[in-house]
């Protein structure tokens, strides 16, 4: 603003000077109304400023895209060319949250963990309404919404137990539709896959069903094994036998 703003201050109180009514030697043109020079004195300082504005919101835009893949782990720590990224399948419902681990092959609710400094790529939907996922600690929040599915891709840099919950209203329980995150070491991490596996709950169409039902206030539940393209049948509204799916209905 000063490079703008500065120049326009001492060149008003100049004209007011040179131009005065009782200086003689200034040149008297009462039918000039134009002068190149002046244009590009005047509009090359603005066209550069908005030149620099716009290039740095166009690479910080497009660098803090939430569905661009990591390329650093932290400030100092480019991504190994050989990471694979943790993929975990959240579903917003009422009011509590579902995560699937398709990978591990299980799912948890109200509980979400993952390794310290390995990226995450979250694959994210809703049940009924549109809610938001966020979690302060790791990453921006993103819209969950009914019938299609977003994107975030994060990494935790320090272990530990963070809060994440819903920024968007969503109804009566929403006040606690709170959960738990958890930064673990790589060995921690698997500890806490295997103990979930250990369990004997399946997560499959029926379980699905009596989960989606809208509940407050639900403690951490863990499935050890879970029905296989349940995230995506979640997606296109199809969970159950027989049932269409809106990608399927829209062929």
């Amino acid at each position: 603003m000063l490079l703008i703003i500065v120049p326009v201050i001492l060149l008003t109180l100049f004209f007011a000077w040179r131009y005065r009514q009782s200086n003689k030697s200034a040149a008297y043109d009462p039918e000039w109304d134009h002068s190149t020079t002046l244009e590009l004195v005047i509009w090359t300082a603005p066209l550069l400023i908005i030149i620099a504005l716009g290039a740095i919101t166009w690479i910080s835009t497009h660098t803090l895209d939430p569905y661009r893949r990591l390329d650093r782990i932290d400030a100092a720590r480019p991504l190994p060319a050989d990471s694979r990224p943790l993929v975990v399948d959240v579903v917003a419902l009422d009011w509590k949250w579902l995560f699937i681990y398709p990978e591990q092959g299980i799912a948890t609710v109200n509980e979400l963990a993952a390794p310290v400094d390995r990226p995450i790529h979250f694959n994210i939907t809703a049940s009924s309404v549109m809610n938001s996922f966020y979690i302060p600690a790791l990453a921006g929040q993103i819209y969950a919404m009914p019938g299609m599915q977003t994107q975030l891709n994060a990494v935790i840099n320090k272990a530990g137990n963070y809060q994440g919950f819903s920024a968007n209203y969503s109804g009566a329980g929403f006040s606690d539709m709170n959960f738990q995150f958890r930064g673990l070491s790589e060995a921690d991490f698997e500890h806490w896959v295997q103990s979930a596996k250990s369990g004997s709950a399946r997560l499959d169409d029926a379980a699905y069903k009596d989960l989606v039902q809208p509940s407050v206030r639900v403690p951490v539940q863990r499935f050890g094994d879970v029905q296989a393209e349940l995230f995506d049948r979640i997606v296109g509204g199809c969970f159950g036998a027989g049932a269409m799916c809106m990608n399927a209905m829209g062929h």
